[in-house]
């Protein structure tokens, strides 16, 4: 909760330094699509759902690697600096097997999804060695952002006495706080300038005990990959 309550504090002081001058700076508005690439298996918090899911469930954690699409609002503080505003979405559902056991009359597999949803909510301030004004418009940034999740597991399940199957649907859900670091390059074309971005975002969501999922842990980070339209006003 303390380091929730920080975050939105670091939103909004950022807000704060919009609004300020927002009557005389340079906006823009800039949206970007791309692809989303979750941490690594390895890298990820032992205890963490997808991992301990690996256990007994047939699916790489690279196939939550997906879609991402947002958008950020930019006011330039001076020639050298921009403060953004921005929401995006990702979501991705991947399926699974257990490796284990299938069902006893048909050998079927025993299937179900893992469906995992981020909104990250962002405040970021970024600096332009090369200013505004540049023909090319390289920048680097860092900031925070407040990350809404689902997660969910939803199909057939082997019951605790490894004999009794069930359908189920277990659901964990929340808020979580973290960095963001990014860097990119734009190029103006008028009033349109379009680019690159690497960004990357950290933060790690406590699941609920009562859905009896197998990690306790859900780890939201990772790399995006973006390709970006600034339309400036």
């Amino acid at each position: 909760m303390r380091r929730w309550l920080l975050s939105l504090s670091a939103v909004a002081l950022v807000a704060g330094f919009i609004e300020t001058p927002v009557a005389s700076a340079q906006q823009s508005l800039d949206l970007y699509i791309g692809g989303a690439q979750v941490r690594a298996e390895d890298a990820r918090h032992s205890d963490d759902v997808l991992v301990q899911d690996k256990t007994f469930l047939d699916f790489n954690v690279g196939d939550f690697n997906g879609a991402t699409i947002g958008g950020e609002w930019l006011v330039g503080l001076g020639n050298m600096f921009d403060a953004g505003l921005g929401v995006g979405f990702y979501q991705h559902t991947v399926p699974a097997a257990d490796r284990l056991r299938a069902f006893e009359k048909t050998n079927a597999p025993i299937v179900l999804d893992l469906k995992l949803r981020v909104v990250p909510l962002t405040a970021t301030i970024r600096f332009l060695p090369l200013g505004h004004r540049a023909g090319i418009e390289p920048y680097i940034g860092a900031g925070v952002g407040v990350f809404a999740w689902r997660y969910s597991e939803t199909g057939d399940f082997v019951g605790s006495d490894n004999v009794t199957i069930r359908h189920g649907n277990f659901v964990g859900s929340g808020s979580n706080a973290g960095p963001v670091v990014l860097g990119g390059v734009r190029v103006p074309m008028g009033p349109v300038a379009v680019g690159g971005e690497v960004r990357y975002q950290s933060a790690v969501a406590d699941l609920p005990a009562d859905q009896d999922f197998t990690g306790s842990k859900i780890d939201l980070g990772g790399f995006n990959y973006l390709l970006t339209f600034n339309v400036r006003f």
